[in-house]
């Protein structure tokens, strides 16, 4: 629950709650100030909307429940409101730092953002006004969340094309994932499709040509040359019925059943699925090498990937680096949790009440 709570925070930050549906967003307000960063503040009505705005998402509005979550998790209203200012103060930093990157949002890339919005309502102005003030802010307010976002994506953009990745990264990315592989199974299949798998005449016709192709197979002939020749899976029989790696793939269930039981190089009976009638062969089997030393020992099919986690990999390391330096250099600010604030509870009542039930399990127990 602890986990879940803050995932939402994340997904409904200011911007990202604004930008997937005009979520409901309070105005920042003026008043008290929460924090400041490097001399910008960051109001306190700010961070009281944005916890409210996670309690509702998250179906916690009710005191109770909120009192619950909070000591169940080891958490209190200070707790959080440190968490959502911290969010906050990262957020800033990173409008900062992109400023010194030389990182810039153009409005008619806003522009761009915001019109495809309105389009959600049909372009109709009173509409899109009305969506507006139903969220709580003006169409300036919305264009600036928008900004910050696109902000933050192109601060993301400039680490990964910076990234200069090598082949020792390559290397231990492999290291890394190729577990994630181990069993892997290449296969290929001859496919009799049946249109209406209920359709017990069909489905006799093409099992009885089944039968008769699995029966050349067992004899010794070629599996890619009877594909090529009588699979209806029309993209896969050019090569030779070959459907790629399992863990690549996602396939019907008595497909990946039936493949499950096959060892290198066997070949199934007549599996049926909601496609017709399947002949199955197992062509490839990964076993994760207990020491990688080179990418060549993974299969080709996985590379791509192993190389995109490594680029990841790299550029994320970068990006948390940079990040952390401008933490490290800024002003921070933090001002004492005020009184009165709608999430801020007293949670005496909530931790007897966990006591209690501690107590009660304890003495069950013994």
């Amino acid at each position: 629950m602890k986990s879940s709570f803050f995932k939402v925070a994340l997904a409904f930050g200011v911007i990202a709650a604004c930008m997937v549906g005009l979520a409901a967003c309070a105005n920042n307000g003026s008043g008290a100030v929460a924090a400041t960063v490097n001399g910008t503040e960051i109001k306190e009505q700010k961070v009281t909307d944005q916890i409210e705005n996670i309690r509702k998402q998250s179906g916690l509005e009710d005191k109770d429940q909120w009192g619950q979550f909070l000591v169940q998790n080891d958490m209190t209203p200070s707790s959080v409101r440190d968490q959502i200012i911290d969010s906050f103060v990262e957020q800033e930093l990173i409008k900062q730092g992109a400023a010194e990157l030389g990182i810039t949002v153009e409005d008619s890339e806003v522009d761009e953002y915001v019109n495809k919005m309105k389009d959600n309502y049909g372009g109709d102005d009173e509409k899109w006004k009305s969506a507006l003030e139903q969220a709580g802010f003006t169409e300036d307010d919305y264009r600036e969340m928008i900004k910050e976002s696109l902000l933050e994506q192109k601060v993301g953009d400039h680490f990964e094309g910076e990234a200069n990745v090598t082949d020792e990264d390559y290397v231990t990315s492999a290291k890394t994932y190729a577990s994630s592989y181990d069993g892997a199974k290449r296969s290929s299949h001859i496919l009799f499709k049946v249109d209406d798998t209920s359709d017990e005449a069909a489905m006799n016709e093409a099992r009885a040509q089944a039968e008769q192709v699995l029966a050349q197979i067992n004899s010794g002939a070629d599996f890619a040359e009877l594909a090529k020749q009588y699979s209806a899976d029309t993209g896969s029989a050019e090569n030779g019925g070959d459907v790629g790696w399992d863990k690549l793939n996602s396939f019907v269930t008595e497909y990946t059943d039936a493949l499950n039981g096959l060892e290198l190089n066997q070949v199934s009976g007549l599996v049926q699925s909601t496609y017709g009638i399947h002949i199955i062969k197992c062509t490839e089997v990964f076993k994760a090498p207990e020491e990688i030393t080179s990418l060549d020992q993974i299969p080709e099919a996985f590379q791509e990937n192993i190389k995109t986690m490594a680029a990841s990999t790299k550029s994320n390391t970068a990006y948390e680096e940079w990040l952390q330096g401008l933490k490290d250099k800024a002003d921070i600010k933090k001002n004492d949790i005020p009184s009165g604030l709608p999430y801020d509870i007293d949670l005496a009542p909530y931790q007897e009440g966990a006591n209690s039930s501690y107590e009660s399990s304890e003495r069950d127990s013994n």
